[in-house]
């Protein structure tokens, strides 16, 4: 049986002194929406992640910030594909009188060591798997501050869980990330931020030739216009989306292909470089297109991919996942020109409000998009009121962070002056 827990922080929020009136309204405000929500988590596997597929529809339609990575079709992948990592999901679920109960939240982590840490550390690490570009909870926008307050309680009441929480590319400019800074809070929690960043999204009323007369200047679109003229001289040069299930994969497979023959493949770094890797994204692409939320846009000479794009979407949100191009190419810009494509097509697409680069940060060819998302790195004791050992934990971390910096650093100077 799963275990659950209810929702009873409205004391914790109250006893939060606002700042000002506008913190005043938002406290009062969340106190009053957790007095009319029952809000319950369970910890699910794979097995009950499997029969999630309609609520998490109806959920993805409601939720603040969309966040694919957390999908339950995904998770039960990365589960299979990364069994040492423990994935494991929390839902939050609402109660109402005479209604069934609605799924109001998902949260998953992998259990395990700290990523990017020398610490020996057991946590909750979100995203769960590798090659997941976003640590957020996926929360219905009316309930914000009661399922946050409920899956921190959760983790602190279950003995089996870490206590620590460490999410990487935390989306930081939305509501849900308030909550969750207002429950930490409420609860006189403990969290250390250590880093933030931005990266390129897209959301603009405009259309694509618009939009990119806007974010490129004249000189970049002429010679952007001059790499397709001149490649399109080599031969038939087209630009192509596959959305049907049978043709996303099998235009997956090429994707693969083209990335494993470019760096990434030189590196051990492409899909193909691990069969785990391999697995998860297969089956994940798999996954989604099944359900119509997964498409690939292609570049092709002569029926060749030249550049390709990966593109998922949750609710009203799309994901440019990966992309790869033929580095014989490379003279051409294929990957940009295949950019401006597809920025025409996601805008053009009214199903889709904005998307998500999930790139690492803004100084790539994706930084044209002109529109940024802010990413915040950090942890969280799910414990009330904290604990030293945090404190402590959290300055190591923090310290050894900024020592690999520094060694990067000197790293990159002496390939300079050596000219590498």
């Amino acid at each position: 049986m799963s275990q659950q827990i209810a929702w009873n922080g409205v004391h914790a929020l109250l006893s939060t002194a606002p700042v000002d009136a506008r913190s005043a309204q938002a406290t009062i405000g969340a106190a009053r929406a957790a007095l009319a929500a029952d809000i319950r988590v369970e910890r699910a596997g794979a097995d009950r992640l499997a029969a999630l597929a309609g609520a998490w529809e109806d959920l993805a339609q409601r939720a603040d910030a969309a966040n694919v990575f957390m999908h339950p079709a995904l998770l039960r992948e990365a589960i299979a594909a990364y069994p040492d990592r423990r994935v494991t999901a929390l839902l939050a679920w609402q109660h109402s009188t005479g209604a069934q109960p609605r799924l109001a939240g998902l949260w998953a982590f992998a259990i395990g060591r700290a990523p990017q840490s020398v610490l020996p550390l057991r946590v909750l690490s979100a995203p769960p798997a590798p090659n997941a570009y976003l640590a957020a909870p996926v929360i219905d926008r009316d309930c914000l501050d009661a399922v946050c307050d409920a899956f921190l309680a959760y983790i602190a009441a279950d003995l089996s869980l870490p206590k620590i929480v460490t999410l990487d590319a935390m989306g930081a400019d939305t509501a849900t990330f308030a909550a969750l800074m207002r429950v930490v809070a409420a609860r006189r929690g403990a969290l250390h931020v250590f880093g933030r960043s931005q990266r390129p999204m897209l959301a603009s009323p405009l259309d694509g030739k618009a939009y990119l007369e806007q974010a490129m200047s004249s000189s970049s679109r002429k010679k952007l216009r001059q790499h397709r003229r001149r490649l399109g001289e080599k031969g038939v040069l087209q630009s192509t989306i596959v959305h049907a299930a049978d043709a996303v994969r099998g235009a997956f497979e090429d994707f693969l292909a083209l990335e494993a023959s470019g760096w990434k493949g030189r590196e051990g770094t492409a899909l193909l470089g691990s069969a785990a890797d391999a697995q998860y994204a297969r089956g994940m692409i798999g996954a989604l297109a099944a359900r119509g939320e997964a498409a690939i846009h292609s570049l092709t000479l002569d029926g060749r991919p030249v550049s390709m794009q990966v593109v998922l979407r949750s609710g009203r949100t799309a994901f440019t996942w990966k992309t790869a191009y033929d580095e014989a190419l490379q003279d051409f810009s294929p990957g940009t020109l295949l950019l401006e494509d597809y920025t025409a097509s996601l805008l053009a697409d009214p199903a889709i409000d904005r998307t998500d680069s999930c790139a690492f940060d803004d100084t790539g060819y994706m930084a044209a998009w002109q529109e940024r998302a802010a990413l915040a790195q950090l942890w969280i004791d799910a414990r009330a009121g904290g604990s030293a050992a945090f404190t402590l934990f959290a300055r190591l971390q923090s310290g050894y962070l900024a020592l690999r910096a520094r060694a990067k650093s000197i790293y990159h100077q002496r390939l300079r002056r050596n000219g590498r």
